[in-house]
Formats: C-alpha cells, structure tokens, sequence
C-alpha cells in the first residue's frame, strides 16, 4: 500500500528504472501471474513519472552491474543511498566518494539500456511469449 502512495498519490515520486532482461524471464508462480507482473509493470511505465529501461541479453556494451542496485536519490544528494544485494545480505552504501562511483554506474547503464518505448514493446513481447 505504501508503494502504491508513493508511486501514485497526489505527489507520486519519480522512478527510474532498469531492468535486466534475465530479470524480466524470471518465473515467480506460474506464467498467468508472470504475464500480469510483466503487464503491470507496464501499466506502471505509462506514468509521466516513472520510466522503465530494459538491458536484453543481446546487448553490446553492458559491464560492470554484476549485482542488484538500488539507488535511491533525492533534491539533497548527500542523503542519497544506494542498496546493493550481496550473498551476506544488503549493503547500505552512503559515503559520498562511493555514491559518486555508484551514479557513475548507474548513468553508464541507463546509456547502454534500451529507451523508453523499445523497452515498453520489449516487456510486451516477453508478456505476449508467456
């Protein structure tokens, strides 16, 4: 419920995101719940403020994003944090020489991701596969 006023109440926040494709294909239940996540997600994309990217498989120029990230910004960038997954558990990263790597790397993939409207008609294909 929390996630739904955030992304969508009277001052939703922005969202930018990226995906990759190998997280796209991951079958959580069966392929109707798989197609309605991929389906809501696209539903989500539609809003003004939020953009979803897609990194496919097949794509040249991807490195260096070995593990899920999560970088969460805001109008005081010394508050922002980034939260990495790792074997042990998360990583709450918050120093500033770090955060600058880390918006470094997340600029880098956002270059290589597909845009905006690639990225939809991808999601709907691997929706439309299922």
């Amino acid at each position: 419920m929390q996630r739904k006023l955030i992304l969508g109440g009277p001052t939703p926040t922005r969202y930018d995101g990226v995906v990759h494709e190998a997280a796209l294909r991951i079958m959580v239940g069966d392929r109707a719940t798989s197609r309605a996540q991929l389906t809501h997600l696209l539903e989500l994309s539609e809003a003004d403020h939020i953009t979803v990217r897609v990194i496919p498989f097949d794509l040249e120029g991807f490195g260096g994003a070995t593990s899920a990230m999560a970088y969460t910004g805001g109008l005081v960038p010394k508050l922002d944090t980034v939260v990495r997954d790792a074997p042990q558990g998360a990583a709450f990263i918050d120093a500033e020489d770090q955060l600058d790597a880390y918006r470094t790397l997340f600029r880098k993939v956002e270059d290589v991701s597909l845009g905006t409207a690639r990225s939809r008609a991808f999601i709907h294909r691997l929706a439309k596969e299922l």
